[in-house]
């Protein structure tokens, strides 16, 4: 497609990198990855490439341009969305250039992901960009092959709770879901806890943190962590039917 100046649009493309191990990229995501001018990506709180960025960092090639842009974890939505929309002006601005714009995000860029807020701005200032996702690993089918057990199998019921602020949803979640994931647990992790012993459920119940990176740490039961306090990025999962290949490492 062409632009209003008569020049062809480039792409956008949003590659999920993994939640943390560089070997977890997939063959297409490297793919195309190192054939972008551009690659664009959340900064870190100083302003720099962020998480996603050191993640992949190995495989930019010297020739290309990276572009942190300001996503902030805040929840303010007027704060998101003028984040959003300046991130999307300057990731339109090069694309308007005929140039092609990786936007890299952790774990999977359909689940959870910054680059959907990023991408609808795109398309409302330049509507005939094409906007293509590259699938990547997310982080609760990491964290469950850390702990080496299946996700889910036969007929069970998987509830996925991003962010917890209310425990009354984990209360409702517990009344009918096999599988239970909670992501972003860190901040209610004494309630979950609390409301897990009462159901008696500490033992079938594992966390996992900083998965897929050198500092990943899995604890297989909850049962003596009643005064643990976990990093931002961990992820706790319930799962009331026992199910396992064999011991994690």
């Amino acid at each position: 497609m062409v632009n209003g100046e008569g020049a062809t649009w480039g792409q956008l493309w949003g590659i999920g990198v993994g939640p943390g191990d560089a070997e977890w990229l997939t063959l297409k995501g490297l793919r195309v990855l190192q054939s972008v001018p551009v690659i664009a990506c959340p900064q870190n709180r100083q302003g720099e490439a962020g998480m996603a960025y050191g993640i992949v960092k190995d495989y930019v090639r010297s020739h290309q341009t990276i572009l942190p842009l300001h996503l902030p974890f805040v929840r303010d939505l007027g704060e998101l969305q003028q984040a959003w929309d300046v991130a999307g002006k300057q990731v339109v601005e090069i694309l308007a250039q005929g140039q092609d714009v990786a936007f890299i995000t952790e774990g999977d860029a359909s689940f959870f992901s910054t680059f959907t807020y990023v991408a609808e701005a795109v398309h409302r200032f330049a509507p005939l960009v094409e906007i293509v996702s590259i699938p990547g690993v997310c982080s609760p089918l990491a964290a469950m092959a850390a702990l080496r057990m299946p996700l889910a199998i036969a007929n069970e019921k998987i509830v996925i709770l991003p962010a917890l602020y209310d425990i009354s949803e984990l209360q409702q979640a517990l009344a009918w879901a096999d599988v239970i994931v909670l992501m972003k647990v860190a901040s209610v992790f004494p309630q979950v806890w609390q409301q897990l012993a009462v159901a008696n459920l500490l033992e079938h119940s594992s966390l996992v943190e900083w998965v897929g990176s050198p500092q990943e740490t899995r604890y297989p039961t909850l049962t003596d962590l009643a005064h643990h306090q976990p990093p931002y990025f961990s992820i706790l999962i319930v799962r009331r039917h026992a199910y396992q290949f064999c011991s994690p490492a």
